[in-house]
């Protein structure tokens, strides 16, 4: 892509993500356009990447829409996503580096920073500390093959917005598994590795759906 496709890339994912083109709706690539301050064409090049990512549909009318995801396609993006990030981590333990090692420590103290921030937790440093953390373990993984299946299961709004809806609790949980898979990592302990990624990972389904549980019960008492 150009480089203003990858802007506008980066624009629209991140309005899709942050809920701003909500499910269901049809968007004209005007209105994408001028949400992104660019022309018609690096927007239409971005649109394409997103359908292909599934962050965007088409529908029979060739009209672009964020799609809805039923309850079962949410489960079924938590099991793909749990076996990735076993697959993952179990590669990482064998090939990480220390300095790689190191980097997610950093990162580990950038999360406990965000966790404990004196006004509350920073939800936004939180996903940010945790999409750096998960990045460097990919990056361990030496796997381009997995990097592309990764991209698509975890740019899913499914996984964003379920960092975005956990209690204090769930971070500083979510924030242990991180310390184990460092842990992990520095014995170089391939099952263990695998181990925490898939609880990791399962326990996060289990936060979204009681968060999901919990909103219908709300609208159903409206």
């Amino acid at each position: 892509m150009s480089k203003a496709s990858q802007e506008a890339y980066r624009k629209i994912r991140a309005g899709i993500l942050s809920g701003h083109f909500p499910a269901g709706q049809f968007v004209p690539e005007d209105e994408f356009a001028q949400y992104c301050g660019l022309s018609r064409t690096p927007v239409r090049e971005a649109i394409a990447e997103l359908v292909a990512e599934m962050l965007l549909q088409r529908s029979g009318t060739n009209r672009v829409f964020v799609p809805v995801w039923s309850d079962e396609d949410e489960e079924e993006l938590f099991t793909l996503r749990a076996m990735l990030e076993s697959h993952c981590a179990t590669r990482a333990a064998r090939l990480i580096t220390d300095e790689q090692i190191a980097e997610l420590k950093v990162h580990c103290d950038f999360i406990d920073d965000a966790i404990s921030a004196p006004d509350g937790p920073d939800v936004s440093g939180f996903v940010e500390g945790n999409r750096h953390f998960h990045a460097v373990i990919l990056a361990a993984a030496q796997s381009d093959r997995l990097a592309q299946l990764m991209k698509f299961v975890v740019s899913q709004i499914v996984v964003h917005r379920t960092a975005e809806q956990y209690s204090r609790a769930d971070m500083e949980q979510s924030q242990r598994d991180h310390r184990d898979l460092v842990s992990a990592f520095e014995m170089r302990d391939e099952d263990w590795a695998g181990a925490v990624a898939n609880t990791h990972i399962r326990r996060a389904a289990n936060a979204y759906r009681t968060m999901r549980q919990g909103s219908e019960a709300a609208q159903a008492e409206a």
